[in-house]
């Protein structure tokens, strides 16, 4: 039997209680002036795609997933270079 003391269950349920942080839009994500004006009417709920572009001289590619709403949501992004 397994026991655990009253400090490590309480470390353990914060993080799980955690909620993973939103990625926040930059200059040039498609969703940083809010949701775009037109939905992606034809891409199926859950499908991903990827966005590339430069912001303040640095190259990022964003991955985002159609929501069943039509939004988009912003679910990742990677620094690709800086020039």
């Amino acid at each position: 039997m397994i026991k655990l003391s009253y400090s490590a269950v309480l470390a353990l349920s914060a993080l799980l209680a955690v909620p993973a942080m939103a990625i926040e839009p930059i200059p040039g994500s498609i969703t940083y002036e809010g949701q775009p004006a037109t939905r992606l009417k034809k891409a199926p709920v859950g499908s991903q795609f990827n966005h590339d572009f430069y912001s303040d001289g640095t190259r990022y590619s964003e991955t985002y997933v159609v929501q069943s709403d039509r939004s988009l949501k912003l679910v990742d992004r990677v620094r690709q270079s800086s020039h």
